[in-house]
């Protein structure tokens, strides 16, 4: 929505409800279930109520205007629910979610200036280790963005990885690989390998090479430090299971 849509859109709803049914959780306003884009019922399994509440606090904290980009969990839960049960979606986001691996963050390492290679080590090494490791894959690392390919076969183990994902995974591994344009990354999170912190910081290696280098620009970088984190966190809010 445009940002004139968002500050005509007032607070129509008093209460905010957390609605327990035999199908599953549902969020309600004023006692009507929250709705997907799509007209579907935002309906979630009962061991994600850490994302049912979550959903709930967005709304209640809306206070006049609603703000689309506050609600971060709604918007991830909605996706999930309206496009990934339709395989041909899945599909196609498999599809472009791989083609991250051939221009992945973590894989293009600059050997100057020291603060920055001392980040790569500390951030993107014990990553790609982890990924090795526990998919039995080579992942290259590329010092040029001229030729940069990762091999067919660890494509197919990693597409084979994202195929077996539930539609809340997958919408959480879509999301985190769009902001931190790293499909190694997101998987990562997505696995719980990594926190939102540790996501957010491997993510954000060059910026805060920058920052050490020539100091903070005010507004900017606190922005982006803020929303990275916050889309984050609803992906690592989504995957997580409640027993």
């Amino acid at each position: 929505a445009s940002e004139g849509a968002e500050t005509t859109l007032k607070r129509f709803w008093k209460t905010v409800g957390i609605d327990v049914r035999n199908d599953g959780i549902a969020v309600t306003l004023d006692k009507r279930a929250l709705k997907t884009p799509s007209g579907n019922t935002l309906l979630l399994p009962k061991e994600k109520r850490l994302a049912a509440t979550a959903i709930a606090n967005e709304w209640e904290n809306q206070e006049i205007f609603l703000k689309q980009h506050a609600l971060p969990m709604t918007s991830i839960t909605a996706r999930a629910i309206d496009a990934f049960r339709d395989e041909a979606t899945r599909e196609q986001v498999q599809a472009a979610l791989l083609n991250y691996l051939d221009t992945d963050t973590i894989c293009f390492h600059h050997d100057d200036p020291p603060p920055l290679v001392e980040l790569q080590q500390k951030h993107w090494e014990p990553l790609l280790e982890w990924v090795r490791a526990t998919y039995g894959v080579e992942v290259k690392v590329f010092d040029s963005v001229l030729l940069h390919s990762q091999p067919e076969q660890t494509k197919k183990v990693l597409g084979n990885v994202i195929a077996q994902m539930d539609p809340w995974e997958m919408a959480a591994m879509e999301r985190a690989t769009y902001v931190t344009k790293s499909f190694l990354i997101a998987l990562a999170l997505v696995k719980r390998h990594l926190t939102v912190e540790q996501a957010a910081r491997a993510a954000q290696v060059e910026v805060e090479s920058q920052i050490r280098r020539w100091g903070e620009v005010e507004d900017t970088h606190d922005v982006d430090f803020h929303d990275v984190r916050r889309q984050l966190g609803s992906s690592a809010c989504l995957v997580i299971n409640m027993v």
